[in-house]
């Protein structure tokens, strides 16, 4: 059986990886959302228009209906220009996709969402209200993935956030237990979790922290126990 995927962001620091790793699975069908005019591969498409009209939008572009949704989309304040466009991305965005994937069939949807989402501050917050939002479409399945600081190259460098990976790594042995939620952890790692997570049977909503991450990217390999 095939599994028809939807993935969005998927010119991101996450999203690129986690579209070569689906692309290697037989059992997958993938269509990858780009932002019309990008010059990123897969299926442009004007997110504005799919935020008017989630359904209509999307069902010519998987005319095979979605089993599976996975947004990488995201933003930050500063490159987005103000707190109110970060917004449209992260969350209004965001939720159209999986309001159109809904309407289209989707069983699964999968959020790279932020450790701390719903916490103090408009990132959080926003991440939060993400969240909140798409668990009350009524999906079979949620699986929310909420990373730590996340470590990889970008096709846009972001100096701040590489300075931020560089104080990151250097305080990982101090993040221990529960601290571990907030530590850094490889865009690779969190893409492999995902790709695995990918059509999995089984419902309801489950959240997934660094430790959870780990385990499920390297399930051979990593030892690490659910603080």
């Amino acid at each position: 059986m095939t599994i028809q995927v939807l993935l969005a962001g998927s010119t991101g620091l996450v999203g690129h990886r986690v579209g070569s790793g689906l692309a290697e699975r037989s059992d997958i069908a993938l269509t990858r959302l780009v932002r019309s005019g990008s010059s990123g591969s897969g299926q442009p498409i004007d997110f504005e228009s799919l935020y008017s009209a989630p359904e209509a939008t999307l069902r010519p572009v998987v005319p095979n209906g979605v089993d599976v949704a996975i947004s990488c989309l995201g933003t930050t304040i500063r490159s987005a220009g103000s707190q109110a466009a970060m917004y449209r991305v992260d969350h209004d965005y965001v939720l159209a996709l999986a309001q159109g994937a809904r309407a289209l069939g989707a069983r699964q949807f999968i959020l790279v969402s932020s450790v701390g989402a719903g916490g103090p501050g408009f990132y959080l917050r926003t991440k939060g209200a993400t969240e909140r939002d798409i668990i009350a479409l009524g999906f079979a399945r949620v699986d929310l993935i909420r990373p730590g600081m996340l470590l990889g190259d970008r096709a846009r460098a972001r100096p701040l956030e590489r300075f931020g990976q560089r104080l990151a790594a250097g305080l990982a042995p101090l993040m221990v237990g529960k601290l571990s939620q907030y530590g850094v952890i490889s865009a690779e790692t969190v893409a492999g979790a995902i790709v695995r997570l990918t059509g999995q049977e089984g419902d309801g909503c489950r959240t997934y922290f660094n430790p959870q991450i780990m385990r499920i990217a390297h399930p051979q390999t990593c030892l690490v126990i659910t603080p």
